[in-house]
């Protein structure tokens, strides 16, 4: 997300428009008919208008977005809800009924060219629409997925997935990888790396001054002193502990089916 510099001016985000096979085209056109959605912000969609208009048509909504080839996007455009239109790429509809090499080149298309309109200014946000992993890696995408994009384009090494709903804001240890995985890629730095990303988007973003952080456990039952695994006490704990010797207010671990209905009370 880029700082808009104009409080003005309306914010404008830019939405991907993900697989174009896939649900996307449809989650797109149903918000942005919403007016409530719209309220006050101007959207940039990058994507392909047979599919948004396909997905109109099946929705029973005329199509009520304006276009422009995709080279050719501002800020300053007239219409509320612009398509960057990426003609030049060729995708049947139903040619296929699942993956494939094309629709994992489109949508890689769509993403990066959304952060590099972020990075320039053109767009102050971005919403990513679902892709197709599996397309990504047939089209020979580098990352599995949009938070290693997204890092990647932005030269950070340092990177976190984060859910937000209601009271809970969630931030994950670990991202894209097999359960079988885990052993190697659970690490200290692995779960204080979240924490210390989560503290700080709490503060500039959600503006909580003061957050409290609870950390999950692993295993069951937190673990049981090392019956059901001792994650927790090889890496969890001391992962909180840095942490608070950092001065984050955090605390756990805890056993998760006990943690998360405790937050979605607030």
């Amino acid at each position: 997300m880029t700082e808009n510099k104009n409080n003005n001016e309306p914010i404008v985000i830019g939405i991907t428009m993900g697989e174009p096979m896939g649900i996307g085209p449809e989650i797109i056109v149903k918000a942005l008919y919403d007016p409530f959605v719209r309220r006050g912000v101007k959207f940039i969609v990058f994507g392909m208008d047979e599919f948004l208009e396909y997905a109109a048509d099946q929705a029973e909504i005329s199509p009520f977005w304006g276009r422009c080839q995709h080279e050719k996007i501002s800020r300053d455009f007239p219409h509320n809800i612009i398509l960057a239109d990426y003609d030049d790429y060729s995708i049947p509809m139903f040619a296929n009924n699942g993956p494939s090499k094309a629709g994992g080149e489109s949508s890689l298309r769509f993403c990066t060219d959304a952060i590099d309109a972020a990075r320039a200014g053109i767009v102050d946000a971005i919403v990513t629409a679902p892709i197709s992993k599996v397309s990504w890696k047939m089209a020979g995408a580098e990352w599995p997925g949009h938070t290693e994009l997204l890092a990647a384009k932005c030269k950070t090494p340092r990177k976190a997935m984060m859910f937000a709903a209601g009271p809970l804001k969630i931030a994950l240890a670990t991202i894209h990888i097999a359960v079988s995985d885990i052993r190697n890629k659970f690490t200290i730095g692995s779960v204080y790396e979240p924490i210390d990303l989560l503290n700080t988007a709490l503060k500039e973003y959600f503006g909580i001054k003061n957050p409290n952080i609870a950390v999950a456990a692993l295993n069951p039952h937190a673990g049981e002193n090392g019956q059901f695994g001792d994650e927790e006490q090889r890496i969890i704990s001391p992962a909180i502990l840095i942490a608070q010797e950092m001065g984050i207010k955090c605390s756990g671990p805890y056993p998760a089916d006990t943690l998360f209905p405790k937050a979605a009370r607030g």
